[in-house]
């Protein structure tokens, strides 16, 4: 199982993208296109924060919320709640399937053909590769930049293995995630350009009119 293990890692980094988050790896054998996936229990939307407006046509139905700044100078913690899309999970499925089935040569099975047994773990990867990529496209959503390095980890709140129990390819997934980062600068003030060339001119008084 380290063997198909790293085989779909392989498969992953062979058609990774090089947008969003930094790339870490946080097992021995299990790479990410980008950044550091941490599940961990479920948790309760936090209390307080700002409600982000969304910039872009993107992520339906998303909510991000900014929990406050953290100890680095323009850094905020971030939460943000979303849905991988059902689709997305399909098509990177079908994608790290048909690169680990180039490699795969398993005994008992032809050259190219991925066991069964393996067939749960490709899911798991897709599963986490979808809430990966729907993270990164909640920063151009939000008018957000990624941090560097293991500063730009993120941790999605639910249990990666309860999400892939029983899971049909193809459905929604609905999570929530945590991660630091940055407002763009240069989306913002395009935003609020925007906003004051669409603002109404200002009202004119006639005074004396009033006063009559």
């Amino acid at each position: 199982m380290k063997a198909f293990a790293a085989l779909v890692s392989g498969a992953i980094l062979a058609s990774k993208g090089t947008d969003g988050f930094s790339p870490i790896v946080h097992t021995p054998t299990i790479s990410h296109s980008s950044t550091l996936l941490r599940a961990a229990e479920l948790k309760p939307e936090p209390e307080g924060g700002e409600e982000l407006t969304k910039m872009s046509s993107s992520l339906p139905d998303s909510r991000m919320k900014n929990m406050g700044a953290d100890d680095e100078e323009d850094v905020y913690n971030f939460w943000l709640s979303a849905t991988a899309s059902g689709a997305k999970v399909k098509k990177l499925r079908a994608q790290t399937e048909r690169e680990a089935g180039k490699k795969a040569n398993f005994p008992g099975f032809r050259k190219g053909q991925v066991p069964p047994y393996a067939q749960p773990q490709i899911t798991t990867f897709a599963v986490q590769e979808a809430l990966i990529k729907t993270c990164e496209e909640s920063l151009e959503a939000y008018g957000l930049e990624s941090l560097t390095g293991s500063a730009g980890e993120v941790t999605v709140n639910e249990d990666i293995k309860d999400l892939c129990k029983g899971y049909k390819v193809g459905t929604d997934i609905p999570f929530t995630a945590s991660y630091r980062g940055k407002f763009d600068s240069s989306v913002h003030a395009a935003m609020e350009s925007v906003a004051e060339d669409s603002a109404p001119d200002d009202v004119v008084v006639d005074v004396d009119a009033v006063v009559e």
